[in-house]
């Protein structure tokens, strides 16, 4: 699971791109408790989601010709253009050149070689969330790709990630960490499309730690949310679902299963 102990390829940021700042602000904070905080005038309408004064995500209004509602999964690089080359030359794409955020830092979007967006955060002053791992906070990631071989060759490139298979009943699973910090270090894992009926477009999906999916099910549909995934069991792992904003915009939950000592 991840930590704020961030490293080059782990996650360190997550931000949702809504059609309405004020309903998300409204869903996440009866959802999760999150608090929204504007950054300021000069920050575009960019604001963050607090959890009891930590920063657990980030968020903005983003007008209906910048594509649907979603969330973004931006990983740590100590070098956004460095990274920036290697995605092209992994045969990936660049949305967004890098830039410099009010001295906090630089970020990139980019598309992997399945035209999956993703965010690069270059730490400057901000070196990513102030709280990981914990309820109501970023736990882990995965991408829904149509090839996972050629997906975690791609992330291999341009982040360093390592992969290793993990078997469960009825297959394995195609976990992911940061170049050389071990099993230890997991944050996420890759994938087949096909086990998502409910989508034909490959993503990113963030999963956010509950005390009990069962009832953040229940609460994400009285707030207008849909749910994707009911809360399944998964052997070794935890509960988990998989859901939609009042928006449109995916993301999961989990109760993960206490860490064996």
């Amino acid at each position: 699971m991840l930590t704020t102990r961030f490293v080059d390829g782990a996650p360190n940021w997550i931000d949702v791109g809504t059609s309405d700042i004020d309903g998300a602000a409204s869903f996440y904070g009866s959802l999760f408790g999150w608090r929204f905080r504007s950054a300021g005038p000069e920050a575009g309408g960019y604001g963050f989601f607090q959890l009891d004064g930590r920063t657990a995500a980030g968020g903005m209004q983003l007008p209906p010709d910048q594509g649907p509602p979603s969330w973004t999964v931006y990983f740590r690089s100590s070098d956004a253009e460095a990274t920036l080359r290697a995605c092209e030359q992994a045969h990936g794409r660049v949305l967004m050149r890098p830039m410099d955020v009010m001295e906090q830092g630089r970020m990139a979007i980019l598309a992997d070689q399945a035209g999956v967006p993703f965010g690069i955060w270059q730490p400057g002053r901000l070196a990513g969330l102030d709280v990981a791992g914990e309820d109501g906070s970023l736990c882990w990631v995965e991408l829904y790709t149509p090839d996972v071989a050629a997906a975690a060759a791609y992330y291999r490139a341009v982040l360093g990630l390592e992969t290793s298979a993990v078997s469960f009943p009825g297959g394995t699973y195609t976990c992911v960490n940061p170049d050389g910090q071990g099993e230890d270090a997991m944050f996420g894992g890759l994938v087949p499309l096909a086990d998502d009926p409910s989508e034909t477009e490959p993503y990113w999906l963030p999963y956010i730690a509950v005390a009990d999916a069962d009832a953040t099910v229940a609460r994400a549909e009285e707030l207008g949310g849909t749910v994707r995934l009911p809360a399944t069991d998964i052997a070794g792992v935890g509960r988990v679902a998989r859901l939609a904003d009042p928006y449109g915009a995916r993301f999961a939950v989990i109760r993960p299963l206490p860490r064996q000592e």
